[in-house]
């Protein structure tokens, strides 16, 4: 028996327990270049524990609505920044942790301009790129030591299009 996810837009409000939504609101922090940039300032917490930042980039095969959700991972020792260079939409799947289990998931696609950093340990499903084949600059944590956990559900979750009451159910 599977268990149904209905989407939400990624809001900065709804995402906060598991992450930053990168994206540019409001005025420009500073303006730089001789006046021709507007700098958005330290949009992401990033967090590498003993590691180094690097900056990886992500080729993605096309997903598409109705996913199933078999899995879901975690980097216990950094976080984790998704950004798409194509503008092709993400399906972002995360989860609470109880002692070690993910628990009461969540799913959110991304919107034109979003990015989105994952915090330290926070659950979350693959890289999904909705309708088309997407690329993405990933900043995450390079260094030593075991990054990955995995865990694989009994059961799948099914990430079903969005209806006129979406939410998880």
């Amino acid at each position: 028996m599977s268990r149904i996810l209905r989407p939400m837009p990624l809001t900065a409000e709804a995402f906060t327990a598991y992450g930053d939504v990168i994206e540019i609101a409001g005025a420009p922090d500073k303006v730089i270049n001789q006046g021709m940039c507007g700098r958005h300032h330290d949009l992401a917490h990033l967090d590498f524990g003993t590691g180094k930042a690097g900056i990886s980039l992500f080729d993605a095969k096309a997903r598409s609505l109705p996913h199933t959700v078999d899995m879901v991972e975690r980097h216990p020792e950094g976080s984790q920044a998704f950004v798409p260079l194509d503008g092709v939409p993400m399906l972002i799947v995360v989860a609470d942790d109880l002692a070690g289990h993910p628990v009461d998931l969540k799913a959110f696609i991304s919107g034109p301009g979003q990015s989105i950093n994952l915090f330290r340990g926070t659950w979350h499903g693959v890289l999904a790129p909705l309708g088309k084949a997407g690329r993405y600059a990933v900043v995450d944590r390079i260094g030593a030591g075991t990054n990955l956990e995995e865990h694989w559900f009994p059961e799948p979750w099914i990430v079903e299009a969005s209806g006129p009451d979406s939410g998880p159910d």
